[in-house]
């Protein structure tokens, strides 16, 4: 896994947006589309901003699939991930060949039908974060690396629920749902390249856990060290607790 570390969160969004723009470009030109997994929460808001304005991506040759959304929550919810990428990717883009994972009926029914369309080919880019957990997608510590169903229905964690109030989705742990549809491990993996964004301080314990620590279910994101073709995006504060020597020189402008 490569990592990237830059100044701020802006400039590290600027600089992953920059390659993920040319992953997308460079795929249409070779095989004609593009299918891509994109990520919500707060960690993804400036990198979607610069990739939704980036030049020259032909976003009607582009496929995309929803990596996680709550079982039970309405669209109208300001915490619908959902409704999170038709305000910050759907309707800015274009895109009209897209999967969302609509949890709030048949959450399995989804998950299945979902999961027979993904497995239809190869995810050529997959956008990911890391959790204060350590979480990949919501597969929670200690998650399941074995499972190969694409999309799995997932119980979350104290922390996990912790974390999706303290960005303020939720106004209390207790509104925050309790399960949730999720990409598996194995899925995430199979996509081509993988692109991670993980900014802010208070992710800095997660980042050092996946990068400097075992490769473990009970550090879910250590998995993408595995993966051949996969960049972590890192910013001053997110990268705090690692050693130089494995982060690398801090970049100060996204063209680096």
């Amino acid at each position: 896994m490569q990592i990237k570390t830059y100044a701020d969160r802006a400039t590290m969004s600027r600089a992953a947006a920059r390659h993920a723009s040319r992953t997308l470009r460079d795929t249409i030109a070779r095989r004609g589309r593009a299918r891509l997994v994109a990520a919500t929460g707060a960690s993804q808001f400036e990198f979607l901003a610069a990739l939704t304005d980036a030049p020259g991506i032909e976003w009607s040759r582009v496929e995309m699939f929803h990596l996680d959304e709550y079982v039970g929550l309405s669209i109208d919810h300001p915490a619908s991930f959902r409704r999170y990428l038709l305000d910050r990717l759907i309707t800015k883009t274009g895109i009209r060949d897209y999967h969302l994972l609509d949890g709030e009926r048949d959450a399995e029914g989804v998950a299945d039908r979902i999961g027979r369309e993904l497995a239809r080919a190869p995810v050529d880019v997959a956008f990911v974060g890391i959790g204060e957990n350590a979480h990949l997608a919501f597969n929670d510590p200690p998650a399941d690396f074995s499972v190969e169903r694409p999309y799995v229905i997932v119980t979350l964690d104290e922390a996990c629920r912790r974390q999706q109030v303290g960005e303020g989705w939720f106004r209390s742990v207790d509104e925050v749902p309790a399960q949730a549809i999720s990409m598996s491990i194995r899925q995430i993996l199979k996509s081509r390249e993988i692109l991670c964004m993980v900014p802010d301080a208070r992710k800095a314990g997660a980042v050092k856990a996946s990068i400097d620590g075992d490769i473990s279910p009970l550090t879910p994101a250590s998995i993408l060290r595995t993966h051949a073709n996969a960049t972590l995006y890192l910013d001053r504060d997110s990268a705090a607790l690692v050693p130089r020597a494995i982060r690398g020189e801090i970049l100060e402008s996204d063209e680096s």
